[in-house]
């Protein structure tokens, strides 16, 4: 027998933008149902191990990412499960946030409930139910679920699926991939490792600068806790492996001896094909065992550390994304740009793991080190109720390597869930909602938009 809800505000995909969104919608007054395929919340943070959240501020240290998630941050620590935000000691941006995914996971639901968020998981999403003259609204999900099918109708959905699965089922425009192939950014297995002596990596670096990455603050080290490592350049090259990548890359926490690895690699594979799936977690779980025996023989610090945690799932930087009202282009990143219409800001520099090579593009923002995210990239074209939140909101391919990111994630799904709440309430669509309404709104709940 088909179940049927009503509710608001539908929120799909449980990672960091759609539980803000989620919870922005609860607490603007939305009767709001989250959907999540997984039996926990967090998405790429928990799912595939991506640690820590990068980065709430620019690269001078000014905070440009609040609201709901530095509420979280700030949750975690009372709780004992985060340090906050700390310096990053490879200095790729200023700060990155360690945070304890178990409890970060408990957290959520906790917050969620507050909220009065309906939350259904193990609840997957496989089609949607166009109504209107041209087939613009949406009028209802089809959920699959170990009970059954479920239909949910609302007023407003927000795709935070990562993959802009709900855009691409109502048959809004939808982007994927470099403009010239299609090849989208590397999928990466993550893992973590204990019984690492940190104090000896941080030796190394001190006594061997010139193997690590130029930004890391080595004259620094010895004031810092140790969060990040990148380098290891000549260990990486005489190891050889056959991973296309060009160095070592791991962050400790969150346990004293522990570290979480970001050094697979697996390209030319497509992350919305099944196939193309099943092949990148065989690929990532081969290449784990490959790299923690290089790390084990050879890294100073690694010599009794094992594996304790490999992702549920292969990590996915990048598949299908909105093509909405306004594409954030790489010159609105690097030049700092501001909009009018402005819905979060992010001090995250471009970061694109190349499809093809080993390499890594990086460009840093001028002016004050953030730029504005726009609402007309949470909107969609040719559907009148959807928005986007999070990793699939309209960008071009490079513009993505910065938006893709946590925290960015975090305040766009807190602008997409604000937005969906106010649209419903007011029986309009978002596309007619008044902008200064909704910036008025994120920043009386904690968002920074100047």
């Amino acid at each position: 027998m088909n179940q049927v809800i009503d509710t608001d505000v539908v929120v799909v995909g449980g990672g960091p933008a759609g539980i803000n969104a989620a919870l922005a919608a609860g607490r603007n007054g939305a009767r709001t149902l989250l959907i999540e395929r997984y039996g926990f919340l967090g998405g790429m943070s928990t799912v595939a191990l991506v640690y820590p959240w990068m980065t709430f501020h620019t690269m001078e240290g000014k905070q440009v990412i609040a609201g709901i998630a530095q509420e979280i941050v700030e949750r975690l620590q009372a709780l004992h499960a985060s340090p906050g935000h700390v310096r990053d000691t490879c200095g790729f941006v200023h700060t990155i946030t360690p945070f304890h995914p178990e409890i970060y996971k408990v957290l959520v639901m906790d917050m969620l409930k507050e909220a009065g968020v309906k939350l259904l998981l193990h609840s997957f999403v496989d089609g949607v139910q166009m109504s209107g003259v041209g087939g613009e609204h949406i009028e209802s999900v089809r959920i699959t679920t170990k009970s059954g099918p479920v239909t949910v109708r609302a007023k407003m959905f927000v795709d935070t699926s990562g993959d802009a699965d709900i855009a691409w089922l109502s048959g809004a425009p939808v982007l994927q991939g470099r403009d010239s192939d299609r090849l989208t950014q590397p999928m990466t297995m993550k893992f973590r490792m204990r019984g690492v002596d940190l104090a000896a990596v941080k030796r190394y670096m001190i006594e061997h600068p010139d193997e690590f990455y130029r930004k890391t603050p080595i004259a620094e080290l010895d004031q810092l806790p140790l969060s990040a490592v990148q380098g290891f350049y000549k260990h990486w090259k005489e190891a050889d492996l056959p991973i296309n990548r060009d160095q070592v890359l791991f962050f400790t926490g969150p346990e004293e001896d522990e570290v979480l690895v970001n050094m697979t690699r697996v390209q030319g594979l497509d992350g919305t094909k099944v196939e193309d799936l099943t092949l990148a977690e065989e690929e990532g779980r081969r290449q784990v065992l490959m790299v923690a025996d290089f790390m084990r023989q050879r890294l100073p610090g690694f010599e009794r550390a094992s594996i304790s945690q490999v992702g549920a799932q292969i990590g996915i930087r990048e598949t299908r994304r909105l093509d909405g009202q306004y594409s954030l282009q790489i010159e609105d990143v690097t030049e700092g740009r501001r909009f009018e219409d402005v819905i979060a800001r992010s001090g995250y520099p471009i970061d694109i793991h190349d499809p093809k090579t080993k390499g890594v593009t990086a460009a840093w923002i001028a002016g004050d080190g953030a730029y504005d995210i726009p609402y007309r990239a949470l909107l969609a074209k040719k559907v009148d109720n959807l928005l986007a939140g999070g990793r699939c909101i309209s960008t071009s391919h490079e513009a993505l390597a910065t938006t893709r990111l946590s925290p960015s994630c975090m305040a766009t799904g807190q602008a997409a869930g604000t937005a969906a709440a106010l649209s419903a309430a007011a029986g309009i669509s978002p596309q007619s909602l008044d902008v200064k309404r909704l910036q008025e709104t994120l920043v009386k709940q904690g968002a920074i938009l100047h």
